[in-house]
């Protein structure tokens, strides 16, 4: 049983070519726009179930300090891999500090029981930009173009 059917014997090329453009696609390094770090200061209003807002972008090395505000009830905030967490009463603030020094996309979560939903409130916090996302679009691009040509044929 084959996987794909070369017509002529020459063409074998054609797939090593698609070949490697894939694998330079997946392995060749991103170009980094280095900005300096800066300090941002990120609100966060918190309620039953959701933050506000619930995604975070920083830019790798930024000193991020999030200040919380608990809305209804007590509620937590944990970033995963960061191992850092807060608790903030109603209607108080809380807050932590941290320097987003590890690249990528982490949740947050709440960490005091705040009802039914509790294990549904997460948010996310990236930072820096979304490599894979972009290398992902990138080869089902050309995993239609190659489709579109061989369709063609």
């Amino acid at each position: 049983m084959k996987i794909f059917k070369i017509e002529h014997p020459n063409q074998w090329w054609h797939w090593l070519i698609l070949s490697l453009i894939g694998l330079f696609i997946i392995f060749i390094p991103l170009p980094v726009t280095a900005q300096p770090p800066v300090e941002r200061i990120i609100h966060i209003d918190a309620q039953r179930f959701e933050y506000n807002p619930a995604i975070i972008r920083v830019n790798p090395n930024d000193k991020v300090t999030i200040v919380m505000t608990a809305q209804d009830v007590v509620h937590g905030l944990s970033i995963d891999g960061y191992n850092l967490e807060m608790i903030g009463d109603p209607g108080a603030s809380a807050q932590m500090t941290f320097v987003a020094d590890q690249q990528g996309t982490f949740r947050f979560r709440c960490t005091s029981t705040c009802g039914n939903m509790h294990p549904f409130m997460i948010g996310k916090l990236q930072v820096g930009e979304n490599a894979t996302l972009w290398r992902a679009l990138t080869l089902a691009g050309l995993v239609l173009v190659v489709g579109a040509w061989k369709g063609n044929r």
